[in-house]
């Protein structure tokens, strides 16, 4: 059984930061692709940030290029998500997911339906 655990969500003032980790279980990540995305209240699910095509390319949404900063450590077993300059449009929960065909095309890896493992997700709220 696949399991994915989200956590390091919390509140913090805009313009702060806060690092979410993805702790992988059942499956290992060292050979696939991996994202996170968020949803907020009435707004549609929105590709964050992934790791694509290789261990090392990186997309990310338009909306967090150059805060957001993606990461994969493949001894633990876990992704990350280290979120900087953090604005109240950023609010939403974050969750973590997980490819099972390897690495994805990278114009892929920013869509929900790329992805066959996702967790429950970690809240972040974002005060102005």
């Amino acid at each position: 059984q696949v399991t994915l655990v989200e956590s390091g969500g919390g509140s913090v003032q805009a313009g702060g930061s806060l690092t979410l980790s993805c702790a992988a279980s059942g499956y290992s990540v060292k050979w696939s692709s991996v994202a996170w995305f968020r949803q907020a209240p009435e707004k549609e699910r929105e590709g964050v940030a992934a790791i694509c095509y290789t261990a090392t390319t990186k997309v990310y949404g338009d909306s967090v290029q150059g805060r957001f900063t993606i990461s994969k450590d493949v001894a633990a077993n876990k992704v990350s998500l280290e979120m900087k300059n953090l604005k109240p449009e950023d609010a939403a929960m974050y969750f973590c997911a997980v490819a099972s065909v390897g690495f994805l095309p990278c114009d892929k890896a920013l869509h929900a339906e790329s992805y066959k493992y996702r967790g429950q997700g970690t809240q972040v709220t974002v005060s102005s």
